[in-house]
């Protein structure tokens, strides 16, 4: 019984794995390696508590090849040199082993390059393991060398199954139905937090003891979160709320804003991300929008939290509403390219300042008219280079505000085309 529960019900083989059919099923990439005969290098991507380790020692058994444990948080590059070099010295790794390494994306990248001869000698099937996503956390050149396969997070239907398997090979827990469902909700798609809520009732049961869900309650906690303010995570959800309030559901929005806030997130990160939202989503479409983000930001910044939150929750629900357009982040990005092509012209003398008598002499601010003193307040002068043509950047859409801002623009350019026909 000293031995952990996770151990002892272990799957003994790779039928007996919950979750991950794409992988170990009948027609599972995992389960035609094996059929092949040939082993292949693996990384194996997913959440905590999805099988990666059980399915590398699993995949090592189905070949018959010696398992060989690292882990980056525990063994120092020496050791993993020292480690590679016994094994290829000796008649049995030449005859191949399975190399895992748990943790691999803790590897620094010069450190990660430590795997590659071996790799190409063959001696070695490499499987790592990583709760990061491969593209940031691993070198292209090893990468390039592993089949990378995304493990997912254990469905309810998963982790009833591995509550069930428990119940056959140790002892039922006189669960009632409510507080089996609950328990599998504690786990929030980690089998291996699953296992430790059954340990943990293990050393509470009795024979006759029955769990219902508010004792079950008093006993177990809540499974924190799976946020990394600094990793994968962190990205996925600032992009779930970024396109859920582009895609006005406010409930959406809603809903990762909090999820952020539960996983440790800075709420002014979030703050400044509305800010951005304001002005590249909704623009002139609500003028509005981007004072309002800016006072929930200013709000948060003043209060801190808890109060401050509603401020930033009020941003998020007003931005998700909003009606939205990118015309003003469009016309941003095409006068910046012309910009960059025209940046050798100078303005139009007319438009120019004479504070010297030679600037006078020179024509600069020659034939300027002041459009306040004009009858409609609009000269219709050229403001361009005079050696570049007129450009209509901005394009305002027949949404919220922006029909008004259309109709102003649609007026100008009447009035500039009228003053431009003129004798």
């Amino acid at each position: 019984m000293n031995i952990p529960l996770s151990e002892r019900v272990r799957p003994t083989n790779l039928s007996e794995i919950y979750g991950q059919d794409h992988l170990v099923g009948k027609e599972g990439y995992i389960s035609r390696i094996v059929e092949s005969g040939r082993p292949l290098s693996l990384l194996l991507f997913g959440p905590p508590g999805c099988g990666k380790t059980t399915i590398a020692r699993l995949y090592a058994q189905a070949f018959q090849l010696p398992f060989v444990i690292v882990s980056a948080v525990l063994n120092s590059t020496v050791e993993l040199k020292k480690m590679i070099k016994e094994g290829q010295e000796t008649p049995l790794f030449r005859r191949q082993t399975i190399l895992f390494v748990d943790e691999i994306h803790r590897f620094n990248r010069a450190q990660q390059d430590i795997f590659l001869p071996v790799l190409e000698e063959g001696n070695v099937i490499l499987v790592g393991a990583t709760t990061e996503n491969p593209s940031f956390a691993l070198n292209n050149a090893l990468l390039s060398r592993l089949r990378v396969l995304t493990l997912h997070s254990l469905s309810p239907a998963s982790l009833e199954a591995i509550l069930a398997r428990y119940e056959r090979i140790a002892a039922p827990l006189n669960l009632t139905p409510e507080a089996s469902r609950f328990l599998v909700s504690l786990s929030q798609g980690d089998g291996r937090h699953l296992l430790n809520l059954i340990e943990n009732l293990e050393q509470l049961s009795s024979p006759k003891k029955e769990w219902d869900l508010a004792s079950l309650a008093e006993v177990l906690q809540k499974k924190p979160p799976i946020y990394d303010r600094s990793q994968e995570g962190h990205y996925n959800a600032i992009s779930a709320l970024h396109k859920a309030v582009r895609g006005s559901d406010p409930d959406a929005a809603l809903y990762w804003f909090a999820r952020m806030l539960d996983g440790g997130e800075d709420p002014l990160f979030i703050g400044r991300r509305l800010i951005r939202m304001a002005s590249e989503d909704i623009g002139l479409a609500d003028p509005q929008a981007l004072g309002i983000a800016l006072n929930g930001w200013n709000a948060y910044h003043m209060l801190g939290s808890p109060e401050g939150e509603l401020a930033l929750a009020e941003a998020v629900l007003y931005l998700a509403l909003c009606p939205k357009s990118n015309a003003s982040y469009i016309a941003y990005g095409e006068a910046r390219k012309a910009a960059l092509d025209t940046g050798h012209l100078s303005p139009p003398k007319h438009i120019l300042n004479a504070p010297t008598a030679l600037m006078k002499e020179m024509g600069y601010g020659e034939g300027y008219l002041y459009d306040p003193d004009t009858p409609d307040g609009f000269s219709g002068q050229n403001y361009f280079p005079d050696e570049m043509k007129r450009v209509s950047f901005y394009q305002p859409i027949e949404r919220g505000f922006e029909r008004e801002m259309k109709k102003r623009l649609e007026y100008f350019s009447r009035k500039r085309q009228q003053l431009s026909d003129s004798p």
